[in-house]
This record gives structure tokens, sequence and C-alpha cells, in this order.
């Protein structure tokens, strides 16, 4: 597993999908991964750590678990099926760890309100990751053809990418 950070939200150019870009915490990799637009708003929040005049569903989520007396002890991006990504909360109930089938947009917008680490599983990593670099100020993509593929469908956020921000988070 590698513990990754979120490094930005973008929206695509022709769509209003949005793309939370998660970021090798100690490397160099990203991994895009496209999610709802109330669920970009939930991790901008999260990450802000504003607050709402009523509870989000995430922030009812983080409510109900701390009630319960249990902990979230991280979230882990687990899979990539058929162009979907999968992820578990892991909770600590009762000096247990149990982990919750969540969408990767739940958990992270969960993992930002409670501060826990983000993983990835190595083989989502190496199947969907990607490498950026920046080169003399300007944004620059060192892409091996398999790279270009597999970055087909995020081709216009990442095009809109600016590294210069994700220096500075």
């Amino acid at each position: 597993m590698i513990e990754m950070q979120v490094a930005s939200i973008r929206m695509g150019l022709m769509s209003t999908q949005r793309v939370v870009i998660l970021k090798e915490k100690d490397g160099d990799r990203h991994l895009p991964i496209w999610i709802g637009i109330s669920e970009a708003e939930s991790i901008m929040i999260g990450i802000q750590g504003g607050e709402m005049p009523r509870p989000l569903t995430h922030d009812l989520l983080r409510s109900v678990i701390d009630c319960l007396g249990s902990r979230v002890e991280s979230i882990i991006v687990t899979a990539l099926r058929n162009d979907t990504f999968f992820a578990n909360i892991n909770l600590v109930v009762d000096g247990k760890s149990i982990q919750i089938d969540a969408r990767p947009s739940d958990a992270i917008a969960l993992a930002v309100r409670v501060e826990v680490p983000i993983f990835v599983d190595d083989a989502v990593l190496d199947t969907a990751g990607i490498v950026l670099s920046a080169k003399e100020g300007q944004e620059a993509a060192d892409l091996s053809e398999d790279e270009l593929r597999k970055l087909a469908p995020f081709k216009d956020i990442i095009d809109t990418l600016n590294l210069d921000d994700l220096e500075k988070s």
C-alpha cells in the first residue's frame, strides 16, 4: 500500500464531472479518480475545514462513527475493475479492525474530515497511476505509450493541471 494525499480537484472542460487527483506522499505518481459534483464539494469543504449550518452526509457519517465509540483508522483505494475504483474505510470498533466497502469519493471525503491516511493498493497505482513532471515552469508530462492510453479518459483534466499548485500543497 502506498500513502497518498489529495493534490487537487478539477473539473472537466467538456463536462460537469469532477476528478480528484491523489498524489503519492513520498513519490511522483498521481491517481486521477472521477467523482460526483457533491462529493467533490464535500472533499473541498473537508480540506478547508469548513462548517455547514447542517451536517453533510460525510459529517453525519463522522458523527455516527464517533457516537458509536469507533474511529476511522485509514481508507484504502483497493481495486480498479471495469474502470471503476473500489475503496474500504478501515474502522476500529470495540478494539477490532473492520473494513467497510465504500466509493473512493465518499472514503476520501470522510478521510479529510477525520484526518486519517489515504492509501492506494500497489496494483491500482501501477495500473492507473501517472507521473507528471514540470520543466522550466511549464506544464509537461513525460508519459509512455501505456501511460498515455491509461490517461486518455482524463486528458481534459490533465491538460489543465497547474503543477505549481501541486508543489505548494
